[in-house]
């Protein structure tokens, strides 16, 4: 992974990650699957996108996902989001944009999420490639324990962070946050498998920013470009 690009502020945070058998290990796995000719998703320029568009000083709110979406054209390194030109948009971003839109009447056509990345939103996929047309094919090659350093790494700041941690897989990573210093918001997840059992009516959108709100910092604005 020396030919991959990290944002300078994370790099400081991260660096010994690299130097982890575990991160050799992933990168050995991953060199062989690409010999084997699969498609590797995303592109290896955007398996880091989510913590170069969102500096470390500048996180104010996590957003924690599972995996990259297994469709060639859709993920581009930040979860939940997919390339401007994807239509029709993933059922659980639908999902999300409906509950958005009964939260605080923010109504988004775009699939393309880099504007709340850009407000200090860090939109994290626990695991950051997949196979292409193969959910969750590389879980458990050691991107967890990766994106665990980097949450690890916000919990420790003195700022307050929001983590946003929507299903089980997510709230697993609950367990390395500090809630007497961050605010935590979670719920079942916005698939359409779940977003019924407690993710619609779950406001997280009002809630983010009224915790940043309580704690000084500027809200989000949800309202994308179109």
């Amino acid at each position: 992974m020396s030919e991959i690009q990290l944002a300078a502020s994370w790099l400081e945070q991260l660096r010994h990650e690299f130097e982890q058998d575990y991160m050799k290990q992933l990168k050995t796995f991953l060199q062989h699957e690409k010999a084997q000719g699969k498609l590797i998703l995303p592109a290896p320029s955007q398996w880091f996108a989510a913590l170069n568009a969102t500096p470390f000083e500048q996180v104010k709110v996590v957003i924690i996902g599972q995996d990259p979406y297994p469709t060639p054209g859709h993920a581009h390194g930040l979860c939940f989001s997919v390339q401007p030109h994807v239509r029709p948009l993933p059922k659980s971003l639908i999902n999300i944009y409906q509950e958005l839109a009964d939260d605080l009447g923010v109504h988004n056509q775009s699939g393309y999420l880099m504007p709340w990345a850009e407000q200090g939103v860090l939109l994290l996929n626990a695991v950051l490639t997949v196979e292409a047309g193969n959910a969750n094919s590389h879980q458990g090659k050691g991107w967890e324990r990766f994106t665990d350093a980097a949450i690890q790494a916000l919990n420790k700041r003195d700022t307050h962070c929001v983590f946003v941690l929507w299903g089980a897989y997510a709230q697993k990573k609950g367990t390395l946050i500090d809630r007497q210093r961050h605010s935590v918001i979670s719920s079942t997840h916005p698939s359409p498998l779940s977003a019924y059992r407690g993710f619609f009516g779950s406001k997280p959108f009002s809630q983010i920013n009224q915790a940043l709100v309580k704690h000084q910092q500027s809200p989000i604005e949800w309202q994308l470009p179109e």
